[in-house]
């Protein structure tokens, strides 16, 4: 297993400060000692369209030469244009799955193995079913868009949406959409939200289990709340987990040093791997 951190509290999304550019991140977070990086789709790190392709180039050098990998990517969904791929809006739904489409152009780019699927969310007015439908059928775009060296993970989003909100509802989906480079992926947040055992994931998605968030209470660090990380590492090693433990904590608020989270999540995290 290695160890990764999200960009978000570096960022501008959702909360506006504290935000640094991309560039100074990397460095930051390489030197602090992470394995990879998860890179947000947002300004100013990762918006899709604001991105040149010397850019693009540029960034992937910046990856190369500090010695730290982009683990994963994930979109900014919400806000203005919604990107909600559950949207009634037809508009909006094309404009989502062109976002990740875009995003998943980008994990190409800089080495990503994994693209985070948000699964959308239910507006009022609209049947439940119909809702996922409309997801299921963006999933199957994406994934055929990302190709088989690209895994499309699947998120359990309870805390901030009403779609896939469980664990059952992750292994509906991805057997729904049979695509082979569609997996399932879980935050122990969202478990906490549920009051849910975030080892009883581990166990029950098994093979299908391909990247994992960590964060405590109120999006704190590991290690300062209530989660039972030492249970969670063996019920990973058990079942032969391979991928990346992605720190995405602290974004919630301003109040925040984002250097102070991401060494404390790292101190800790090397005590119990």
């Amino acid at each position: 297993m290695k160890l990764s951190f999200n960009t978000w509290v570096y960022s501008s999304f959702p909360v506006w400060v504290p935000a640094y550019p991309l560039d100074e991140v990397i460095r930051r977070l390489a030197r602090i000692g992470y394995d990879g990086i998860e890179i947000g789709a947002a300004a100013p790190h990762a918006f899709p369209d604001y991105l040149t392709r010397d850019r693009i180039a540029e960034i992937r050098g910046l990856l190369d030469d500090n010695g730290i990998a982009c683990s994963s990517m994930l979109p900014a969904p919400g806000g203005g244009p919604g990107f909600n791929v559950a949207s009634p809006d037809p508009a909006e739904r094309a404009a989502a799955i062109d976002q990740y489409k875009k995003v998943a152009d980008l994990c190409h780019a800089w080495g990503a193995p994994t693209l985070m699927y948000v699964a959308g969310w239910q507006i009022f007015g609209t049947d439940r079913r119909q809702a996922w439908d409309w997801s299921a059928t963006a999933l199957k775009q994406i994934a055929d868009h990302a190709g088989s060296d690209l895994t499309v993970a699947v998120e359990p989003t309870s805390a901030d949406s009403n779609l896939i909100d469980s664990c059952d509802d992750v292994i509906q989906i991805i057997e729904q959409v049979e695509r082979p480079n569609v997996a399932a992926m879980f935050d122990t947040y969202h478990t906490l939200y549920r009051n849910e055992v975030p080892t009883d994931y581990v166990h029950r998605l098994g093979s299908r289990l391909k990247h994992v968030h960590l964060a405590d209470v109120n999006r704190d660090p590991p290690g300062s709340g209530v989660v039972d990380y030492p249970s969670l590492i063996e019920a990973l090693k058990a079942n032969g987990y391979e991928g990346y433990l992605t720190m995405e904590i602290g974004f919630n608020r301003r109040n925040v040093e984002p250097d102070d989270l991401a060494r404390r999540a790292l101190t800790y995290l090397k005590t119990i791997i």
